[in-house]
C-alpha cells in the first residue's frame, strides 16, 4: 500500500436512520466506551433546530465544544447526501479545532429508509432500525438495510413489550444484507455495547491502514471542502472509491 493511500484525517463514521430509533443515544454510547482512549468529536443533523447537540452536551459524554449542530433548513437526506459541504465543513472545524482527532461520528437527522451517506462526507456507515418500529421494518429494505457498513437493530430489550421476534429480526438482517454484518444493541445489555465498541475500533484500524474503502450505492455528491477544493465527481461510477486530491 502506498504510503499516501494511508489517510492522515480523522475517520468519519456516519449513523442514519428513522425518525425515534436512537440514532443520538448510540453515539452517546459509543463516545461514553471511547473518549478515554480516543479522540472524539461530533456534528449532528436536525432541521430546525439544535436538539439532538443538546442532548449529547447535557450526556457529558464530551467536551461540549466537541458538539457541532448543523441546521439542514430542508430534508435532512440532502445534507448526507446531494450537498455535503456544510457537513463536511463542521467536520472539517472540528478536526482543526481539536487535531488530532480520531473519529468524527455524523448524525443524520432522522429521515426514512432511503438515507444513506455519501462517501464524500463519511468513511463509514452505521444504519440504525429499533425494535419498536416493527419486526417487519428490516424486510422492506432500503440503501441503508442493505449496504451500510453495520446494521444496528437498536432497543432489543423492547422486543417482548412489542410483540418482535428479535432474533428474527436479526437474521432477516443478515439475509437482506447478504452477510453484511448485523447487530443488536442495548443499553441495558453490556456485552452489545462491547461488540458496537469493537466494531468501530476494528474499523478504525481498517480505515488507518488504508484498506478500507468507502463505497456508496449511487453516485457521489458534488462539495467544497474549507481549503477551497471542489470535488463534482460528475464521472464516478457506483462503488468508486472517494480520494481526496489537494
Amino acid at each position: 500500500m502506498p504510503e499516501s493511500a494511508v489517510p492522515t484525517r480523522a475517520m468519519r463514521l456516519g449513523v442514519a436512520g428513522p425518525v425515534g430509533t436512537g440514532k443520538s443515544s448510540l453515539i452517546a454510547m459509543i463516545c461514553r466506551q471511547l473518549s478515554d482512549s480516543l479522540s472524539l468529536a461530533v456534528v449532528t443533523n436536525d432541521i430546525y433546530t439544535d436538539e439532538d447537540a443538546r442532548f449529547l452536551k447535557a450526556a457529558g459524554v464530551l467536551d461540549p465544544e466537541r458538539i457541532r449542530p448543523v441546521e439542514t433548513g430542508a430534508c435532512p437526506h440532502t445534507a448526507i447526501r446531494d450537498d455535503v459541504t456544510v457537513n463536511l465543513l463542521a467536520a472539517e472545524d472540528l478536526e482543526a479545532d481539536f487535531a488530532p482527532v480520531d473519529i468524527v461520528l455524523i448524525e443524520s437527522g432522522g429521515d426514512n429508509l432511503t438515507a444513506t451517506f455519501s462517501p464524500a462526507l463519511v468513511d463509514v456507515q452505521i444504519f440504525v432500525l429499533d425494535v419498536a418500529g416493527g419486526g417487519d421494518v428490516v424486510r422492506k429494505g432500503g440503501p441503508g438495510i442493505a449496504r451500510a457498513d453495520l446494521l444496528v437493530i437498536n432497543k432489543t430489550d423492547l422486543g417482548p413489550f412489542v410483540d418482535v421476534d428479535v432474533d428474527r429480526m436479526i437474521r432477516e438482517g443478515r439475509e437482506v444484507r447478504a452477510g453484511r454484518p448485523v447487530l443488536g444493541v442495548s443499553r441495558t445489555d453490556p456485552e452489545s455495547m462491547t461488540a458496537l465498541k469493537q466494531w468501530v475500533l476494528d474499523s478504525l484500524a481498517s480505515f488507518r491502514s488504508g484498506h478500507h474503502v468507502a463505497v456508496d450505492p449511487g453516485p457521489m455528491a458534488p462539495h467544497v471542502h474549507a481549503d477551497g477544493t471542489v470535488h463534482s465527481h460528475a464521472d464516478s461510477a457506483p462503488g468508486h472509491a472517494h480520494v481526496h486530491q489537494h
